[in-house]
């Protein structure tokens, strides 16, 4: 497959006038492509992105991860290809232990038999466990009654229960005076985070130099950033070793926030995630997000118990767009934050997150208003 007539996303962040080769499901140079026969695509000038990478949701289409069925994982990654994000690494809820340990098992079986068959479906790359070891403070849409300090041998299990797909467990390092312990011993085996925590600068700032890389969600579930108490957000800006993810739905944080915050931390660690619930895709009304009713209306998502945001509703590829549309992020910097920087932050780049020669080859075209024209997933239309 030859596709012609497209804008390139390349490796140094930028766009350039040219056509992609694709062969058995990887890109390959398109050097001594022109004289074979092969099938031939014009991509009319759109702008060819890879496939989106979502590091961070709950599900879609009326399928939670915590379902804890392999049906929910399949039509949730279904859904999340036909949208463009063609990698996925879906986030669990703060439930019971032995629960958890059986939806990460059933991710598990998942990820052995059923992706390989269905090349509609995104690719599932790992999972991100956002509960159980938060705070009650910000515990947000989290279930309180099932929250835990962090602990060595229960995060053990979940690893083994995954068969090593999880890649982020987020904690709440004030809980604790073992936080760091913790980090320090659990790091070499999963990235640890910042999840619906109440620490302020200095905890958080010892967690990040104790080994945890990643925050979750930034500005959400955490306290505020201020001149006298910059708390998580200021760790995480002194940090240069940990990635931020952002929900750039246009609900959860204020464009000026979000270049505020480009600007402060620099786009090489920033994700932009969804944080979309099994209400996305849907239409408004009420759903359930680990056990707890949420309203939905529109693109925002609130517990029907007291208001609090509950995730959101909103798709990756609607997220980017709106950061570009709306938030005035370049579309060359939103694009990064989508693929290739959430690709390292799961230790994946070598297969997935850009246009390379040998590199699984899931791919996007968008036209000029970034509406979505074309989907390909290891070299397959699927869109």
């Amino acid at each position: 497959m030859i596709i012609k007539n497209v804008k390139v996303y390349t490796v140094e962040k930028t766009f350039q006038e040219g056509e992609i080769a694709i062969c058995e499901g990887r890109f390959v140079s398109i050097s001594g492509k022109e004289d074979m026969q092969e099938e031939i695509i014009d991509g009319g000038g759109c702008y060819a992105i890879p496939g989106l990478i979502d590091i961070h949701f709950h599900g879609c289409k009326g399928y939670d991860l915590c379902d804890g069925t392999e049906e929910a994982i399949a039509e949730i990654a279904k859904y999340e290809a036909s949208v463009g994000v063609t990698s996925i690494c879906p986030a669990t809820m703060t439930l019971p232990v032995e629960e958890l340990k059986q939806i990460l098992s059933t991710a598990a079986s998942y990820k052995k038999g059923a992706e390989e068959a269905n090349v509609l479906a995104a690719d599932l790359l790992g999972i991100n466990m956002e509960g159980p070891f938060i705070s009650i403070e910000k515990k947000g849409a989290q279930d309180q009654q099932h929250i835990i300090s962090c602990n060595e041998d229960i995060c053990q299990q979940f690893l083994d229960a995954s068969q090593g797909l999880v890649k982020f467990v987020g904690i709440a390092p004030e809980r604790t005076t073992d936080a760091l312990s913790f980090i320090e011993k659990m790091k070499q085996k999963v990235n640890i985070s910042l999840a619906h925590t109440n620490a302020d600068y200095d905890t958080a700032l010892a967690a990040f130099r104790a080994g945890a890389n990643h925050a979750v969600h930034l500005y959400n579930a955490m306290p505020p950033f201020t001149h006298r108490e910059p708390g998580v957000v200021g760790a995480v800006a002194d940090s240069p070793h940990v990635n931020a993810e952002l929900i750039c739905d246009g609900v959860h944080i204020h464009p000026s926030v979000v270049r505020a915050t480009f600007r402060m931390m620099g786009q090489e660690r920033m994700i932009l995630i969804s944080d979309s619930i099994r209400a996305t895709g849907m239409q408004d009304g009420r759903y359930l997000l680990g056990g707890l009713e949420v309203d939905v209306v529109g693109n925002r998502a609130v517990l029907a118990s007291n208001g609090a945001l509950a995730g959101s509703a909103t798709n990756l590829m609607d997220c980017m767009r709106t950061a570009v549309k709306q938030m005035g992020i370049p579309l060359e910097t939103a694009v990064a934050c989508a693929t290739m920087n959430p690709a390292k932050a799961l230790g994946a780049f070598e297969e997935y997150g850009s246009i390379a020669s040998g590199k699984k080859a899931d791919l996007v075209l968008l036209d000029q208003d970034l509406n979505l024209k074309m989907v390909i997933k290891k070299g397959v239309r699927i869109v």
